[in-house]
């Protein structure tokens, strides 16, 4: 049932109104007014660039296209001033006629710059180094945008060893990235959680496929070769989503070339970890027909990778009775990753001129992204005493496909309007096993009894590291160690018996259709008003957590029960080979390691034939599988209205509002117990969430000269609750040690913040900034991940549940420069640094309740905030070398609060610091070869529990990664 027939009549209308615009507009006459498309020589099309007409008011900025629509107050001969930071300026005159003044294609050339030769004292000319005119377009666009960003170029991606988008912001002042073995999947903006930051394509918020059904764009779908730009905004205006309380980050794909162009690169390398190759290719071709009114895009890229990652997490008995035996270990779990990843990107783009008044524009992309990882994990179970083995064959597929048409079109000489519709999906999902009807993640467990016991106990009989033991007794974690009593209980494949089959399902699907209008009318060259309307359809389908699980009779006490399968019987393959396991670690860990079964083995256990033979029956929850299933529809119709004023040559105010109002439905299962004994009753379950979010925002920009400004803003700024934080049900995962269980939250509220932020810029004559300032969020609602242990008969389950808390806040400073030491003598001017640093301090109060029932409040950050943030780099730039040594730091971060037991069972992501290095050589003008190397410091990903970092929950490793190529210009 759709709650949305209101919506579809906006839509409807909407599109009406584009539909009226777009015919209507080829006829109009207009006044005077200068359009045209900036260029660099050798750049392309240049954005951010300042076109006036000397001695009037009249001013513009061209657009991410390079196009400028400038409003003459006169006709007859003027001059017109062409500005960019890096390039000369261009004046030249040129005679304006009544109506529309179709200059075409400018083209402005880098400036020569005169350095002095301290050794000769010697003036020599020399042209600005070509790498640092990339950086000239980020400059142009922050510099001029009506929002606080920053911007990176396609180019200057390319610098660095960043595969995939969220590698690629990872270096923007106060951009943090999370890793998921190794690559940066996720980003957010100034250290807040990951789902307060907007990701955007081409302005549209995109679909979300997540696992966990977050709001999450996972971003290592989509290669960087496929990006164009990257605005991230820190505080936005009414013309974009306003759910982004850290900010947004729009991934602007490529479009059409101001001229023919065709571009091939190709590399291979290898991984420290797997000992084993990769290798990526990439093509870009574009070109203008017909009078270069019909521009064509296409771009791909393949990046194939051989991967590995090794892991070792414990978990604890925190639903123990006491503070001290909370912390001692439940479970060790060691495990590797040895795996393929191959990511696909095809983006297309058309678009064609009818006039300088009027484009129309077609974009459509595919990525795909294969994750194919067997996982090989041992446990050793300290409460249940018994090793525990699963092996399982992932191969996770993501997909992101879809298309968009717009247009954008100039009605008079004052009245402009764009438009556009766009139909977008993600899917994630898995086709294995081929021998069951049902599909998903198959998993198969074994386990083997340790009947001696173990040593070097506490007095109580539990297991601790030395720092938590009463007595003691424990060691660290990097040396671990079983300490099993007998040699005969050592892990053998003779005794590991298949206890337990598993299919779990995690296929994930949303869809957004947008259709979204602007209009913009310029009152007079001081003046502008811009209002706007888009609507978004989403449906989503989730089975997250929908396990079918098989139990063998004999392992039940059936009778007449085939006997439990050892692995030695079953067919296996060597273990995977790669570095050494656990190498990180200081002690010998290969004799937890086991031959495992082969893939083919593996999906055989799931036939019908091996499944009745060896006396598995299907025993999956009817409670876990009917309540871990949902549809969920929502509608978002959004309005605004703003308007930019010059209040003189160096003030400038943009103000406005944004109303969004969004209809939710979740359609669900709710299981209850009933009755004595108890029975499981599911029934259909509806989450309605409805609600509106009135966004008022203020920006204010003065230019203290032309290369310096002051901003200032007030804006406000919401989130949705996740999809799958809504749900009426809960998941069971009971392959892992203990089990664990995620609930839904129906009753979340969305979260608001008011926005306050202070910045300052300084532009250097080298192409480079100086920038920093201030920024306060005044918090409301906060949803965070709650973590507990639930005995259920007898049997510990790891509960998660998503939960509102009261208002917080954050507050925090930035500062960031890029210089080019171009002062120096010599082969010395050609190095530079760029460094930005972001200190972050939220407070956030978690209610509590003691034994005699008084509630308090613990105090903490964020969940994912980092208070540290900062990227370094030292570059050396010459006319045919480029070298690059980059450092990236993100400080440590509560994960998941434990509400009921307080701060010593926070979960904590230990600080991360990354070192990365490329280098590139310019054999002729169109040919280079390049150099890329990822993690030269190995770092690994800590997380730890409480306030000793030694208490890990998990240490992963990945090493280090590496690859050499080369990139052709063509043409």
């Amino acid at each position: 049932m759709k709650n949305s027939a209101g919506f579809l009549k906006h839509k409807s209308r909407i599109i009406q109104v584009s539909a009226f615009f777009l015919f209507a507009s080829f006829g109009t006459i207009h006044a005077q007014t200068v359009k045209g498309t900036i260029v660099g020589k050798t750049n392309g099309a240049l954005p951010g660039a300042n076109i006036s007409i000397v001695d009037a008011d009249a001013k513009a900025v061209s657009s991410l296209d390079g196009d400028f629509h400038l409003l003459s107050p006169k006709l007859g001969e003027v001059t017109l001033k062409i500005e960019y930071i890096g390039y000369e300026t261009q004046v030249f005159p040129y005679i304006i006629k009544e109506g529309t003044n179709d200059i075409g294609y400018i083209t402005i050339v880098p400036e020569e710059k005169l350095i002095s030769n301290k050794l000769t004292d010697i003036q020599e000319v020399m042209v600005s180094r070509p790498n640092a005119l990339t950086q000239a377009k980020a400059y142009e666009i922050k510099k001029n945008s009506n929002a606080i960003m920053e911007v990176i170029a396609a180019d200057a991606i390319g610098k660095l060893p960043d595969r995939n988008a969220a590698e690629a912001v990872q270096r923007v002042q106060g951009v943090a990235v999370a890793r998921y073995h190794g690559e940066a999947d996720q980003a957010t903006v100034r250290g807040t959680p990951f789902a307060w930051t907007s990701a955007l394509f081409n302005g549209n918020r995109l679909p979300s496929a997540n696992v966990l059904g977050n709001r999450s764009f996972v971003l290592d779908v989509v290669p960087s070769e496929l990006i164009q730009f990257v605005q991230v905004s820190k505080a936005i205006t009414p013309d974009m989503d306003g759910d982004a309380i850290g900010g947004s980050i729009n991934f602007i794909t490529r479009t059409a070339p101001a001229k023919k162009t065709l571009s091939v690169s190709g590399a291979g390398g290898y991984n420290t970890f797997s000992q084993d190759g990769t290798y990526n290719a990439s093509i870009v071709y574009g070109d203008r027909f017909f009078k270069k009114k019909l521009g064509v895009l296409l771009s791909g890229a393949i990046w194939d990778r051989q991967w590995g990652a090794d892991s070792f997490d414990v978990t604890y008995n925190t639903s123990a009775a006491n503070d001290i035996q909370r912390k001692s270990i439940n479970s060790v779990m060691m495990k590797r990753y040895m795996g393929t990843r191959r990511t696909i990107g095809l983006n297309g783009g058309l678009e064609y001129k009818f006039n300088a008044d009027n484009k129309i524009y077609f974009r459509g992309m595919f990525n795909k992204f294969d994750d194919i990882r067997p996982v090989y994990e041992t446990y050793v179970d300290y409460t249940n005493k018994r090793y525990q083995y699963n092996f399982r064959y992932s191969h996770y597929q993501t997909e992101l496909y879809g298309m968009e048409l717009g247009g954008e079109h100039s009605l008079s000489s004052k009245l402009n309007l764009d438009w556009m519709l766009s139909d977008y999906q993600a899917k994630y999902f898995l086709d294995t096993p081929p021998t069951n009807s049902t599909k998903g993640l198959p998993i198969a467990t074994f386990r083997q009894k340790i009947t001696g016991g173990f040593n070097n106990l506490s007095s109580d009989g539990n297991r601790y590291w030395g720092f938590d033991s009463p007595d003691g007794i424990g060691g660290e974690y990097m040396d671990y160690s079983s300490d099993i009593t007998s040699q005969n209980d050592r892990l053998s494949a003779d005794k590991l018996l298949l206890s337990q089959l598993v299919i779990a399902k995690l296929d994930n699907n949303e869809r957004d259709k947008i259709a979204r209008v602007n209009l913009k009318y310029d009152v007079n060259p001081n003046i502008s008003i811009k209002v706007g309307a888009k609507y978004r359809d989403k449906d989503r389908t989730s089975t997250y957590g929908y396990n079918t699980v098989y139990l063998p009779g004999a392992s039940l006490g059936i009778p007449n029960s085939p006997a439990l399968l050892t692995l030695s019987q079953l067919a296996t393959t060597d273990a995977p080979s790669g570095t050494a396991f656990l190498g990180g670690m200081n002690g010998n860990y290969d004799s937890y390691i086991m031959n495992p079964p082969t893939k083919d083995q593996l999906f055989q256990m799931f036939s019908p034939e091996f499944l009745q033979q060896n006396g598995f029956r299907d025993f999956s929850s009817a409670e876990t599988n009917a309540t871990s299933v949902y549809t969920g529809e929502e509608s978002v119709f959004a309005a605004y209205a703003m308007a930019e004023i010059k209040a003189s040559d160096k003030f400038k105010i943009v103000g406005g509002f944004r109303n969004e109002s969004t209809r939710m439905t979740l359609n669900g299962s709710k299981a209850t117990r009933e009755g004595t004994p108890a029975i499981t009753v599911i029934s259909e379950s509806i989450v309605e969430s409805n609600y509106n979010a009135f966004l008022p925002m203020l920006h204010l920009r003065y230019n203290i000269s032309p290369k310096a400004n002051i901003r200032f803003a007030y804006t406000k700024s919401f989130i949705r609750p996740n999809f799958g934080d809504l749900s009426p049900g809960s998941s069971i995962d009971n392959t892992s040690t203990p089990f664990t269980i995620t609930r839904g939250n129906p009753d979340l509220k969305p979260t608001f913040s008011h926005n306050f932020d202070l910045m300052g810029e300084y532009y250097f004559n080298n192409i480079g900034i100086l920038s920093g300032g201030v920024f306060y969020k005044k918090i409301s609602d906060i949803v965070f991940s709650d973590t507990s242990i639930l005995n259920i008969g007898g049997t510990n389950y790891n509960v998660t549940q998503a939960k509102n808390l009261q208002d917080s806040n954050l507050i925090g400073f930035e500062a960031g420069i890029n210089k080019r030491l171009d002062f120096l003598p010599g082969f010395w001017n050609g190095f530079g640094v760029e460094f930005n640093y972001t200190f972050i301090d939220s407070k956030v109060e978690v209610p509590r309740t003691d034994a005699n029932g008084i509630q308090y409040f613990d105090k903490t950050s964020l969940p994912n905030q980092s208070k540290n943030l900062f990227n370094a780099i030292l570059y050396y730039e010459g006319n045919k070398i480029m070298v690059r040594l980059a450092g990236n730091y993100r400080g440590k971060s509560v994960e998941t609060i434990n509400q009921k037991l307080g701060p010593q069972y926070y979960i904590w992501s230990d600080k991360n610091f990354t070192v990365d290095f490329s280098a590139s050589y310019d054999i002729t003008k169109k040919l280079k070869i390049f150099v890329e190397l990822n993690n030269l410091s190995n770092e690994s990903l800590r997380l730890y529990m409480g306030d000793n970092k030694k208490r890990v929950t998990s240490n992963e490793w990945y090493g280090s990664r590496g690859q050499m190529g080369v990139r052709w210009q063509i043409f």
